[in-house]
């Protein structure tokens, strides 16, 4: 591989496999991301989507192979570094994962607060975060008193909250109405504009349709390189 390939590349998987006991979950995965692509990985449930990103930001370790994510070998990283690793990342999840007895600022702010960004900087960074998901006049709510699309949005922000390199989004859409769908897309565009390198995972044909990204199918743990377009 050429020298402007490897600076191109911000994450490279070789030849990855994941298993859970006798189950193979990704069954030898090869795969380059380069920097501001975006990238769909589509398949059915249960294909191994959410089990991929999950081994990219260290919830899940391979069970063989080599992951590389920003120059960082993910098979020879200390522990302490994981908190960096995972500073590169940004990720919405389908269920939200939001704390339920945290206002909105604070579910956003936790994620700055966590970096030790001091309290002037949170306050503004928050506010412009919401601004951008349009969801600004809404951070003193809790998040169960937010419809599932709102809820998503709240989501989005915190992701890019710290400006990560990378967004990682698991089915981000998959119990949104397609009004709300759309909105979040919408947003995955503005974020990718700027230079994030996304990374969406969804069974949805809908998204994958309108996809102005590479699309990679995988089905049953496998790649399915004849269906890369």
């Amino acid at each position: 591989m050429t020298d402007i390939a490897e600076k191109r590349t911000i994450i490279r998987l070789f030849r990855v496999h994941k298993r859970y006991g006798a189950k193979q979950a990704l069954a030898d995965v090869t795969l380059d991301i380069a920097k501001n692509e975006y990238l769909f990985i589509s398949g059915p449930s249960g294909a191994g989507k959410s089990t991929l990103l999950k081994l990219l930001y260290l919830a899940e370790p391979v069970s063989e192979g080599q992951i590389l994510v920003d120059g960082m070998n993910l098979s020879r990283i200390h522990r302490r570094r994981i908190p960096v690793l995972r500073r590169k990342f940004g990720i919405i999840f389908q269920d939200y994962k939001l704390i339920a007895t945290r206002t909105v600022y604070e579910n956003v702010a936790l994620v700055l607060e966590a970096q030790g960004k001091k309290r002037s900087y949170i306050e503004k960074k928050v506010k412009s975060v919401l601004r951008v998901v349009d969801m600004e006049d809404r951070q003193a709510a809790y998040p169960l008193s937010l419809s599932g699309g709102e809820q998503q949005r709240i989501a989005v922000a915190r992701a890019i909250a710290g400006d990560p390199k990378i967004i990682l989004a698991d089915e981000p859409t998959g119990s949104l109405d397609d009004d709300s769908a759309a909105v979040i897309l919408e947003l995955l565009d503005v974020f990718h504009r700027r230079g994030a390198t996304v990374v969406v995972a969804t069974h949805d044909k809908s998204l994958i349709s309108g996809a102005t990204g590479r699309v990679l199918q995988i089905r049953q743990g496998r790649l399915d390189p004849t269906a890369d377009i």
